[in-house]
């Protein structure tokens, strides 16, 4: 059995990150048997490498070695390049035709982005796979073929199966064996050593010099997050190495070559912040909290309501305590005269704080919890702020200053009545 360095030599491979060396580990000791496997991790991080390598170190390696990308083949055509197709079987089929699994026999066929093949497709993968038949595309005969499948993707199976886009059973059979790939970002020290590889592989090609970086063009290098992964890597080296006239990439020249969201990826970042996000971020807070003060003030509204319409004396003696939450925080009087007159009386009922009353309404009770700010600004005046600009917005149309506050035109009208605007 090689060694994981030999493989690496072998299959050019180039890295020495922990989670690196395991997945080739794992690929290394199944390779001798038929398990199926399934490759997972981001688009770009070399999946493809795993089925060659568990392929050549198993008992087929002097068979068929087929890879196919389920993602670039049309829905209509799958089945056909897959398990083949008869002659006539649909318009344009004019000759018989082997798929994939016949050729493959006594082989390995690598399935990448197996994550998107279709339900009608699976189910036909998951009989190969179970049972070694298959059927072709308008026939009626069953055949038998010998392969190892290894899979690979980059979706989270998990979820997809969650989804019901991809069969449960099939996952299963397919992930009788993970090898997990990491992604660039997780093999910083990695990085350089691909760039390298990559530059001197594409000075050779272009006939230059190889560039070489300058430490803190590494140290960027190494601390941006590659979303390509080795893909946009290799890409990347090879632009820098025709494109740029200097040999010696500086910090200033690499960033040049880099997309944008480098600045997401530095250890270190200045907030951009703008003064206009900040504004309608917190506009938008002001509003929640609006939103809630105006449920808590219906609320109340209703609870008095309830009050008033309430001829059971044992209605206060047995929600006394909740009565009395409801309105702890309000600047509290006993009802007497014509307020008590509203409610029922009853020799054994508790002192009962309730809130004011102004102008006798009681539809106009409402709370202001004062919320300590930079400028010491309470909700109602904060509510008041955005009534204000609601109304200049829509030119003191009430009815759509209202749609935009997110409240009843009805309420509206009864904060501007309250607040004198």
């Amino acid at each position: 059995m090689p060694t994981i360095q030999e493989i690496k030599r072998r299959f050019e491979i180039i890295g020495n990150t922990e989670d690196l060396d395991r997945a080739l580990d794992k690929a290394i000791r199944i390779a001798p048997t038929d398990i199926s496997v399934l490759v997972t991790g981001e688009s770009g991080v070399g999946k493809e490498n795993i089925p060659k390598i568990i392929h050549q170190l198993s008992h087929r390696k002097h068979n068929n070695y087929i890879a196919v990308n389920c993602g670039a083949i049309p829905e209509g055509t799958i089945d056909s390049e897959l398990f083949g197709h008869e002659k006539g079987a649909f318009t344009g089929a004019t000759a018989t035709r082997k798929g994939y699994f016949e050729v493959a026999d006594g082989g390995t066929i690598f399935l990448d982005e197996v994550g998107e093949l279709p339900l009608t497709t699976q189910v036909r993968l998951l009989r190969v796979l179970e049972t070694g038949e298959f059927i072709k595309v308008g026939s009626s005969n069953i055949q038998k073929t010998n392969v190892r499948i290894v899979a690979a993707t980059n979706l989270n199976m998990s979820e997809a199966v969650y989804k019901k886009k991809f069969r449960e059973d099939l996952f299963y059979r397919l992930n009788t064996i993970e090898i997990p790939l990491p992604s660039l970002r997780n093999r910083k020290g990695d990085v350089h050593l691909l760039f390298r590889k990559f530059s001197s592989d594409f000075a050779e090609k272009y006939r230059m010099p190889v560039v070489r970086l300058d430490p803190d063009a590494v140290v960027i290098l190494e601390n941006y997050s590659w979303p390509g992964n080795i893909r946009q890597l290799r890409n990347f080296s090879e632009q820098i190495s025709v494109v740029e006239k200097s040999r010696y990439i500086t910090p200033e020249i690499l960033i040049q070559y880099l997309p944008e969201e480098i600045e997401n990826s530095f250890p270190v970042t200045q907030s951009k912040t703008s003064d206009k996000t900040f504004t309608e971020e917190r506009n938008m807070l002001y509003k929640v909290l609006f939103d809630l003060k105006s449920q808590i003030t219906d609320l109340k509204e209703l609870t008095l309501e309830l009050l008033k319409d309430s001829k059971s004396p044992s209605f206060y003696e047995n929600n006394h305590d909740l009565i009395n939450k409801i309105f702890k925080e309000e600047k509290s009087t006993n009802i007497v005269s014509e307020e008590a007159s509203l409610l029922p009386s009853h020799s054994n009922l508790p002192a009962i704080q309730y809130p004011e009353k102004p102008n006798n309404d009681y539809r106009n009770v409402g709370t202001t919890i004062e919320i300590e700010e930079s400028g010491n600004l309470s909700i109602a005046e904060k509510e008041i702020e955005l009534i204000k600009m609601a109304l200049m917005r829509n030119s003191g149309k009430r009815k759509l200053a209202a749609k935009e506050l997110g409240i009843s035109e009805r309420t509206l009208y009864r904060k501007i009545k309250q607040f004198k605007l």
